[in-house]
Order: C-alpha cells, then structure tokens, then sequence
C-alpha cells in the first residue's frame, strides 16, 4: 500500500482528532454540573467563561462598580454557579465589557455555547482569508482551540482580530484598524503593532486603530463611569504581582520569556530585564521586515512571533493564533534559505505550543492567589 503523503497524514490526524477533542470536552465540561453549575471543589462550569459573562451582566444590570471588586465580583459569580467554586477575576480593561455586552442578554449556559461559537468562527473566517482551501479543518483541529474551548476563553477572538488585522491590511486597510483597535481589550498582545504599522508606512490603518481606541475608551467611560477604568488600574497592578511576579499555581500554563526565567530561579528584575532584551530584538526585527516591505506572510509571521517574544503574560489559550504562524511559515517553506526541516520544526513548536496538557485544575489563578488577593 502506498504511504501517505505528509498532507494526508495530516488530514487524517485531524479528522481524527476533532471529534476525540469534542469527547474530551464533554468529559471535561459535565463533572461541573455536580454542584449547580460547578463541580463542588473549584471550577465553575465554562471554567473562565464565568467573568466573561459576569461582568457585562453587572455592566448591563447597573452594578457596574461589582466588576472590579474582588470579594464583590467572586460573591456574584457564586451566586450564578454555586458556593464552591475558586477565585476568578476580571482583569480586563472596560473595553471588553462592551464587546461583550450582548452575552448578557443570553442566559449563562447558553451563553457560554455562543462565545464559543462565535469567537471560533471569527478565527475560521481570518484563516479562510489565509489558506482558503482546508481552513475548516484546520480551525477545529488546532491543537491550542482545544485548550482554548476547555478554558472557555479568548484566544479564538483575539487571534481573529490579530491576525484577521494583518490579512486584511493591504486590502481593507480601515476594517484592519478597527480589529487591532478592538485589541484594546488586551493591549499586551498589540504591543508589536504600533512598529509594524509605522515602519510599514500604514497611515490611515494607524488612523483607524487610534480612533478606534479612543472611542472603545470613551464609550466604555460614558457607559460604565470613569471611576472603572480607575479600579481596573488599581486592580492591574496587585494582579501583575500575584499572577505574574509571583505565580504559584499558574506558571504552568504561561509561556513568557518572564515566567520561563522566573522558574529558572531568576528574580524579578532578572527576568523583567531579559523580558525586555527579548521585546527589544522583535521590535527590532519586526520594524526591519516592515521597513523592508518583504513579503507579507514574512512580516506577518513575524509580528506573531515577535508578539510571543515580547509580551511578559503569555497564556496557552493565547497560542491559537500560532496557527497562522504555521500556515505563513509553511509558504517560505519553498522559497527560504533555511532548511525545511528547520521550518518544518518551527511549524510544529508552533502547532503544539505548550508541553503540559493537562486540563486546568484550578482555574483563574488559584487558592494562593485567592488568599494573597482577598487580602489586599
């Protein structure tokens, strides 16, 4: 019988795979309905879909000012899902309540199935942009989707508006800039952007990410009070402390260059200083791949790695986006000096992006941080 070529290997895998990922995440989502809508020890059912939709609820129902209070914020939450779950934050800017505020029209357990939904087709739609052909099956077979659906969280969204960005750019260069302007919502992962757009002469882009902002911000102002926007820098400053300086329960599933030297034993300022020669060299990098114009699956890549690279908070749902990366790698792939092995194990690095599978046992950020948190 003749071998399979590596492309139907890889379709076969992926047709495999899809419907045992849906097993798996039934299995994963039905012990937490034990307890209410959780499974009596920790997680709440959708994991960190909870803030999610906890916060554009209290948003819409006047109650804004519970969002940002922790010990508020966490007696809420177990009043949708049950009294035994673990702390879960909101660590988002009031942007998001916005982009998310017509899930709170939508009861939670429905709710959760649209944010997957919908968040998920946002990806498939910027990966058709990409690839065309076979965008389907590799947006429900990308490994890091799994880890995202599992968690309930945002790495679908944010690699639509990413990465839907940069294909767009050329083509719809006003719609580009109001999907990295939406990026509002988590800025760390638009730190590369300002470089690219500037070294790649983008103007009216530019124009349109900063409009963007501006209004997402006012909006979110004039909607949910200026003081929210206070308590969420208040709020940001304790969290970077607890969740990143110090990490206990969550380092497993980061993967920044900060958290990877924080558990090689460095100290804080040793790995905020690393973090920063390693943000430098990808802004670096990617301002000369712009400044050069080469070809745009190059400095689009580039962008998405670099942002890996750069930004100190890196969570595994966050590699959804590294799909892309795969797809833009795979048409150097031909054309590159380098050798294909060394592209092809960059593709897979890029594919799999984290080591440790195991489902996320606790949460947000854990019964430590719970403890450091309330304390404040």
């Amino acid at each position: 019988m003749r071998l399979l070529t590596d492309c139907a290997r890889l379709k076969l895998i992926a047709q495999y795979w899809i419907p045992l990922a849906a097993a798996l995440y039934v299995i994963n989502l039905l012990p937490q309905t034990r307890d209410g809508l959780s499974d009596g020890v920790y997680r709440p059912f959708g994991d960190d879909f909870v803030n999610y939709w906890s916060a554009p609820f209290l948003a819409l129902h006047g109650r804004a000012d519970e969002i940002y209070d922790f010990h508020a914020f966490h007696a809420f939450q177990q009043s949708v899902t049950g009294p035994n779950i673990g702390f879960y934050h909101y660590s988002y800017p009031p942007v998001l309540l916005l982009l998310t505020l017509p899930l709170a029209l939508i009861s939670y357990v429905p709710a959760l199935g649209v944010w997957l939904t919908a968040t998920w087709y946002g990806f498939y739609r910027a990966l058709k942009l990409a690839t065309g052909e076979g965008a389907l099956l590799l947006s429900l077979a990308t490994p890091a989707l799994f880890v995202n659906a599992v968690g309930g969280q945002n790495g679908a969204l944010t690699a639509a508006l990413l990465c839907g960005g940069l294909l767009l750019l050329d083509r719809r260069p006003v719609v580009a800039g109001v999907l990295f302007g939406c990026l509002a919502y988590k800025p760390h992962l638009a730190l590369l952007l300002p470089f690219a757009l500037i070294a790649g002469r983008r103007w009216l882009t530019v124009v349109a990410t900063g409009t963007t902002v501006v209004l997402l911000v006012a909006a979110s102002a004039a909607l949910f009070g200026p003081q929210r926007w206070l308590d969420y820098a208040h709020n940001l400053a304790i969290l970077r402390a607890v969740i990143l300086e110090d990490g206990t329960g969550v380092w497993h599933r980061m993967l920044s260059v900060f958290v990877f030297a924080r558990r090689l034993g460095a100290d804080v300022g040793t790995a905020y200083a690393l973090q920063a020669v390693c943000a430098t060299l990808a802004a670096f990098f990617v301002t000369r791949s712009w400044w050069r114009d080469e070809p745009p699956h190059l400095r689009n890549a580039l962008v998405i790695v670099g942002t890996c690279l750069a930004t100190p908070y890196l969570q595994d749902y966050d590699l959804v986006m590294s799909a892309f990366v795969v797809i833009w790698l795979k048409r150097e792939e031909d054309r590159s000096q380098a050798a294909a092995a060394w592209i092809k194990a960059m593709d897979q690095r890029a594919w799999l992006g984290r080591t440790d599978w195991r489902f996320p046992e606790n949460g947000g950020c854990g019964t430590f941080a719970w403890t450091k948190l309330t304390a404040q």
